[in-house]
């Protein structure tokens, strides 16, 4: 088994974020400091991750969080921020999230210990949409709305097409529906700032056909079977 995905299989992060792990000192083999994402790991093998032995894990965990806001989207931080490791306690499994929130965007985020799983929903060629409610200044114009839905520059950067409803216009806000298919960093607050209307308030709706819906805000839920299976079969 390849060392990233071993260290996926562990539940210690995705196969991208061991990759990162590996090439900053942080894996051990065998009492050796290893920087080379793709070795092989036999089964005699001994593995460290930040100094603590790793095994794959058998059981698999599949969870469904309602991040609140200033919540930081990490297992741990530095800083003594409250993350979404402080809202799974009684799991005893080791889960990480699948992909990112901002600290102060509320919603769905998908949390576990598959690797293989999250490696393939964050990569952008399975193109999940992402479907957020946003709060944002200003008025949401046909030719904003044009702009957003065909793509706009964020910095170096021109979006795909996104999908974009206006659920109410006032005089100096909008709330609108908007589902994207990319994951660049802060993508939505990125985009509706391209076009002059800056977000106030960010909430996930949904990934793909998994929706919140009543879920309370700082509560989880397991995925059921029937959502496991959408997941794995995207």
């Amino acid at each position: 088994m390849r060392l990233n995905k071993y260290i996926a299989a562990a539940g210690m992060a995705s196969r991208r974020k061991a990759d990162e792990l590996t090439i900053n000192g942080n894996v051990k083999i065998n009492g050796e400091v290893v920087r080379t994402p793709g070795v092989d790991i036999g089964p005699d093998d001994v593995v460290e991750v930040n100094g603590r032995r790793i095994e794959p894990e058998e059981k698999k965990v599949y969870l469904m969080l309602h991040k609140p806001p200033g919540v930081l989207t990490a297992m741990t931080d530095d800083r003594g921020r409250l993350t979404v490791a402080d809202l799974v306690t009684d799991v005893p499994e080791r889960i990480f999230p699948v992909g990112r929130l901002d600290y102060n965007t509320t919603g769905l985020l998908l949390m576990t210990n598959d690797g293989e799983l999250a490696n393939r929903l964050a990569h952008p060629s399975h193109h999940v949409g992402k479907t957020y409610r946003a709060k944002v200044s200003g008025v949401l114009s046909d030719a904003k709305l044009r702009r957003l839905r065909q793509g706009v520059d964020i910095g170096g950067f021109i979006t795909g097409k996104a999908q974009v409803r206006v659920v109410r216009q006032t005089e100096r806000s909008a709330i609108a529906d908007i589902t994207i298919y990319e994951g660049k960093n802060r993508q939505v607050r990125r985009m509706f700032r391209a076009v002059g209307c800056p977000v106030q308030k960010l909430h996930r709706m949904a990934i793909g056909e998994l929706y919140l819906s009543r879920l309370a805000e700082g509560s989880y839920r397991k995925l059921t079977r029937r959502e496991i299976a959408y997941l794995k079969n995207l």
